[in-house]
């Protein structure tokens, strides 16, 4: 249930956005035809590797063992050219595509349709799940970068996620003790990978401005921009997964990794 498909979402039905209260959106035919006929991506796979984009991955020399992965999970278009692959990898199986990154970094693909395809191509033959049904002015967006790789002979498959997994899930989460306004997608990833792998790996998962050592580190492994305060709860996320890898259901990656013998 974690994308809208055909299956799960038949004409007629009533999705309810997540991110607001009291606005919908009904399958219709100019929707309909969007959607997969059914998930594409079935469990259980076996060793997953959930990449955030955390600056306690630069210098980490992790993107061999990330690479290794049977699948690859990437949050929100980072990039991945040739000076980061070392830390983070070049393989990806699905890359989440949040509507305001289209809406500022490609114009809401108004202008820039060109420029998004070749950016879009470092992804491989990859997912991009957005979050078309969250809140309404997400959904346009969504739309066309759906229209625009179709149109452009892309092998990427846009998947839409389902309002009522991550509603769902928000729930599950607020009811242990995450208080955001918001889960992140690192949060929403690692908790879908929980359901569809065997194996799940997190990296590049670190909310804090300094690594184990006291050393201070950029808040991105790309730059060190901060995200809007109040509207995640990083340190309460990283709480979650940290117990989780302690009780031994995921492996979370801080620091370096080991590498590779001889």
């Amino acid at each position: 249930m974690f994308a809208v498909t055909r299956e799960n979402s038949p004409l007629g039905t009533v999705l309810w956005y997540d991110g607001e209260f009291y606005h919908s959106h009904t399958v219709n035919n100019d929707t309909y035809q969007l959607f997969v006929q059914e998930s594409p991506v079935k469990a259980p796979l076996k060793r997953c590797a959930v990449v955030g984009n955390g600056g306690i991955l630069k210098n980490s020399g992790c993107g061999r063992e990330i690479d290794q992965a049977n699948f690859i999970m990437r949050c929100n278009l980072p990039p991945l050219s040739k000076e980061y692959t070392e830390d983070v990898g070049s393989r990806t199986h699905l890359v989440t595509a949040n509507p305001s990154i289209i809406e500022n970094r490609f114009q809401n693909l108004l202008w820039s349709r060109k420029s998004f395809v070749e950016e879009m191509r470092v992804y491989g033959h990859s997912y991009v799940y957005m979050p078309a049904f969250s809140m309404k002015p997400g959904t346009d967006p969504s739309v066309r970068v759906r229209h625009t790789l179709a149109d452009s002979g892309s092998s990427q498959t846009v998947l839409f996620a389902n309002p009522d997994f991550l509603r769902n899930l928000g729930r599950f989460w607020k009811g242990r003790g995450i208080h955001g306004k918001r889960l992140s997608t690192g949060m929403f990833l690692g908790s879908l990978a929980l359901g569809l792998c065997e194996e799940v790996a997190l990296y590049g998962f670190w909310p804090f401005s300094v690594d184990l050592d006291g050393r201070p580190i950029s808040h991105h492994y790309y730059d060190n921009v901060l995200p809007f305060s109040g509207f995640h709860a990083m340190p309460e996320e990283f709480l979650q997964l940290w117990y989780l890898h302690k009780s031994g259901a995921m492996h979370m990656h801080i620091g370096k990794c080991p590498k590779e013998p001889g």
